[in-house]
C-alpha cells in the first residue's frame, strides 16, 4: 500500500475497509501538534474501523503518545481534524469521552483505594450503575484481590486494573498507550487477549507501541510513525512481504562443523537452493521473513529502540 501522509481524505477513509465494514469509528485528517518550536505530530491522517486493531509503531519520541492525547481530548491539535463515532474532537469532547476507554502508559490509579473502589468510582463518573465489578476483576485476572489496596499491587496487577477501568463503560473506541510495556510475559499475554476480545465485540482499538512483536501479534494494520509523520500504513503481512527480504536458512553438517547458509529468495535462488538441499549433511532448512522492525528500519533509517 502506498505512503499515506499525502493521501486525500477520501482515500484515507477507504483504507479502513480491511474489516467487513465501510464505517469508521475514528478518523484523523492532517493532524499536527507542536511543543513550542518542536513539531511532534506532522500531518497525520488515518482511520480505524469498528472491530479493527490499528497499531502506531515507532520509537520513543516519534509522536505516538502525543497523537493519542489529541484524540482523547487532552491536547488541542494545532491543525487538522479529528472525528470519533460521528462526533468532532474537541468540540464534542464530553460526549466522546463518555464512549471511549483509555489505558495510559503511566498509571493514574488511586493507590489508597482498593481495586473494587477504583472501578466503582470510575463507573459512577460514567453513570454506569449495573457494573459487574467481580466479573470485570476476574476477566483481568484479579479475582480475590479486589478488596486489597492498589498500593500493594505489582506493576502487572496495576496495569490489568487500568485495563479493567478502561472497560467499565464498554467503550466503542479503546486507546492503549504502550499497554504491555515492561510487563512479565503472563501479564502481557493476558492483556493482549483482552484487547482481541474487545475488538471481536466491535470496539475500534488504537494502540501505540515500540514493540514490534506486540504490533505484529495484535494489529490488523500497522502505521509506521517517525518524527511525527506516518511513513506507511498496511497489514503487517503485506508490509513484510512487500518491503522485506525473505530468505531460506540451511544448516548442514560439514565434517565436524555445523555450517549455516542464508539464501535470499530472489529469482536466481532456485539453483543455489537445489545444490544445498541435495548436498550431503543436510540438517535443517526453514524460510525466514523480514520482521516489522526490519521494514521500519528500511522506511525510517533507524531502529525502534
Amino acid at each position: 500500500m502506498p505512503l499515506v501522509e499525502s493521501a486525500p481524505w477520501s482515500s484515507i477513509l477507504a483504507m479502513s475497509a480491511s474489516k467487513a465494514t465501510t464505517s469508521t469509528a475514528l478518523s484523523t485528517e492532517d493532524l499536527s501538534f507542536a511543543y513550542g518550536q518542536r513539531v511532534a505530530v506532522d500531518g497525520v491522517s488515518f482511520a480505524v474501523a469498528p472491530g479493527e486493531i490499528v497499531g502506531l509503531l515507532g520509537p520513543n519520541g516519534a509522536g505516538k503518545s502525543t497523537t493519542i492525547k489529541m484524540l482523547i481530548g487532552l491536547l488541542p491539535p494545532r491543525s487538522g481534524r479529528i472525528e470519533l463515532l460521528g462526533m468532532e474532537m474537541p468540540r464534542q469532547r464530553s460526549e466522546i469521552q463518555a464512549r471511549i476507554g483509555v489505558v495510559f502508559e503511566e498509571k493514574n490509579l488511586y493507590l489508597n483505594l482498593s481495586g473494587v473502589e477504583n472501578l466503582t468510582f470510575f463507573a459512577r463518573l460514567h453513570g454506569v450503575r449495573d457494573l459487574d465489578v467481580n466479573g470485570l476483576l476476574e476477566r483481568v485476572g484479579l479475582q480475590g484481590r479486589g478488596r486489597d489496596r492498589v498500593s500493594g499491587y505489582s506493576k502487572g496487577m496495576r496495569q490489568r486494573l487500568t485495563v479493567a477501568r478502561a472497560l467499565v463503560n464498554r467503550p466503542d473506541v479503546l486507546f492503549l498507550d504502550e499497554p504491555t510495556d515492561g510487563l512479565d510475559p503472563v501479564s502481557a499475554r493476558a492483556i493482549r487477549a483482552i484487547v482481541r476480545e474487545e475488538a471481536e465485540r466491535g470496539a475500534a482499538v488504537l494502540l501505540t507501541t515500540h514493540d514490534m512483536y506486540e504490533a505484529d501479534q495484535l494489529s490488523d494494520r500497522v502505521a509506521f510513525i517517525n518524527d511525527g509523520r506516518i511513513l506507511a500504513l498496511d497489514t503487517p503481512e503485506r508490509l513484510k512481504l512487500q518491503h522485506g527480504q525473505r530468505s531460506v536458512r540451511i544448516r548442514r553438517q560439514v565434517g565436524d562443523e555445523i555450517e549455516e547458509t542464508v539464501v535470499p529468495l530472489t529469482e536466481d535462488a532456485a539453483e543455489r537452493l537445489r545444490e544445498l538441499v541435495t548436498a550431503e549433511g543436510l540438517l535443517t532448512m526453514h524460510t525466514e521473513e523480514a520482521t516489522l522492525e526490519d521494514v521500519f528500519v528500511d522506511f525510517a533509517g533507524r531502529r525502534l529502540e
